[in-house]
Order: structure tokens, then sequence, then C-alpha cells
């Protein structure tokens, strides 16, 4: 043998070698293709994604979910898309995706505070919480029952069980402390492990007194809006005058609320929980659903504001930023 064909072949050696250790590598790997698995076989050209024609989903769409009110503050169901407009850090967008009373989904994170101080409702919210269960869950929905103190506890996995996710509710027990921002980081988390294409939905009941919590507010707003979850929030208020209260939760919430594009209520009475809860479960039967790529596009890992233009007569309610990520 030459010394140039002794080159070629220790060359094709090599190559050997590296398809091997990359093969290796990738039956490792959780993400790896189908016929890279562990006793898989590679299958023919033919039967291969790109063969069968697959579209690829532009993953620059930013979806918005809006609640639109009419002047009797009322779910407003039958706008047109001419009826909205979209912008972007100020320069309007086209919009490319539009949904009356979208169908996507809904995954529902239900937190139930429990400490101390919002235990003179805890029975109310059991009660109005196990009926909201049964009337907003439909075919596909899932709801994840929690409950927070000084700690975040998931009593029950998302699903569609009712009886299950009602007997939970009832059985809630009582705490002492308050984790607000550890209540709403783990519950962004929980939901942004479900499947996609859905909508998340976290429902919290608290009197909004934060004190024992490891995260702080910017974390609990950036976990819901990087993973764009919709935060709708009724505030227990044991002492109705401010003088007499802690309102920095309060207050924290609120923006947080805002950004997500959910609601905020603030019940006077232990019956006002059912009209509430009937009140979210509408507004979730008419949102509209907008999509769009933004252009310009901004830069990566940055927030980007959000702003959403209806008819003079109506209000909107839609999350007001959303987080780039990597690019």
């Amino acid at each position: 043998m030459t010394r140039s064909s002794k080159l070629v072949s220790l060359l094709a050696f090599g190559c050997g070698l590296a398809a091997c250790a990359l093969l290796l590598q990738a039956q490792g790997n959780p993400d790896r293709p189908p016929w890279a698995q562990t006793g898989g076989t590679k299958p023919n050209d033919q039967e291969l994604p790109q063969a069968r024609g697959t579209i690829k989903v532009n993953v620059n769409l930013v979806n918005v979910l809006v609640s639109v009110l009419d002047e009797h503050n009322r779910p407003a169901p039958d706008l047109t898309l001419d009826a909205f407009q979209v912008s972007e850090e100020g320069v309007e967008q086209k919009i490319d995706i539009f949904e009356t009373e979208t169908n996507l989904p809904l995954d529902l994170a239900l937190m139930v505070d429990t400490s101390l101080s919002a235990r003179k409702e805890l029975s109310f919210e059991r009660d109005a919480a196990s009926h909201f269960i049964k009337q907003v869950l439909r075919p596909g929905d899932s709801l994840g029952v929690f409950y927070f103190d000084e700690t975040v506890t998931q009593s029950a996995a998302y699903s569609d069980n009712v009886a299950l996710l009602q007997e939970k509710v009832r059985h809630i027990p009582e705490g002492a402390g308050t984790s607000l921002y550890d209540a709403i980081v783990l519950a962004s988390d929980s939901l942004r492990k479900r499947p996609p294409d859905r909508r998340r939905v976290i429902i919290m009941i608290t009197d909004g007194g934060e004190t024992t919590s490891h995260y702080d507010f910017e974390a609990a707003r950036k976990a819901t809006v990087k993973n764009e979850v919709l935060l709708y929030t009724i505030l227990v208020r044991p002492v109705k005058n401010e003088n007499g209260r802690n309102t920095a939760g309060e207050h924290a919430l609120q923006t947080i609320t805002d950004s997500t594009g959910g609601a905020m209520f603030f019940p006077n009475l232990p019956q006002d929980f059912s009209a509430i809860f009937d009140r979210i479960d509408q507004e979730l039967r008419t949102q509209y659903r907008l999509g769009y790529y933004p252009n310009p596009r901004g830069p990566a890992n940055s927030y980007r504001t959000i702003q959403v233009k209806v008819p003079s007569g109506y209000s909107a309610r839609f999350r007001t930023m959303y987080w780039t990520g990597k690019q």
C-alpha cells in the first residue's frame, strides 16, 4: 500500500469513529430522532419528515389572548378582525391569526392560600372552587389543585377528573405563612411542562400578604411572562381598611395580574366567590386569540411591550409584554 492510500484509509477510519460517536451521543439524548434510539432503525429516505412535506412553524409567532368587555362590563364575543389593532413597542403589527372564542384547550392551576390571615374565608373558598371545577372543565381541559402557606403543595395532578379534583379542594388543610411569589413561580413552571398549544391559566385565591417566599417579585413576574400564563387573582381582604394591613403584596399582585392580561377581583362577602368564578369561566370561553410575527424583531432575552386597541365603547385586557428568549 502506498503512503497516500494509507493516509486515505486512516482518514476513512477516523470518520467512521466520529460517526459512531455521534450516533452514541444521539442515543443518550432524550431529544434524539426515532431512528437514533436504542434498538431503532433508520427509515428510508422517503420516510424522513422533510420528504413528507412537514410544515415548519415560525417560532417567532406571538400569541395574544384578549378579553373584551362592552360598556356594561360584559364579555363581547362578536367582534371581527378589523376591530383590533396590535402594536409592539409602538409599531403596528399585521395580525396573522384571528380566532373568536378560541378553541385552544385550558390548563388551569388553582392556587388556594391557606395562611392564617386567609383562613376565615377558607370554607367558602373550598365550596366556590369545587363548583367552579365542575363548571369550567370541558373535554380536553385539565386542572391541577395547589395550596400554599409557607410552602407550596400540589394536592392533585392535572386532570379532568371532576370528582377527584373536588375532593382534593374540599380537604385543603389550614396553614401559617404566605409564600405568594413562590406559588406564582411554581404554578407557572408546572404549566410550562404541560403540552404545547394550550392556554395556561393560574387562578389564585389569596389575601396578598407575602411573608415567606424564597423568590421575589421580579422572579414571579418573569415566570408568568416567559411561560405565557394568564393570572386571575381573587384577593380576600381580612381587613378592609388599607391602614390596617400590608398592601405591598396586593400592589405586586395587581402589577403581575395586569401584565398577563388577567383580572383581579375583590370579594366583599363570602357569597361573592361563586359570582367571581362564574365571571372567570365566562371570560375564558369568550376570549379572542390574535397572533402576529413581530416586525421588527426585538433583541434576544428582553421584554417587549404589546398594545391592543379596540373600538370606542369597548375595553380590552391582554398581556402587556412578552419575553423574546434566545434567538
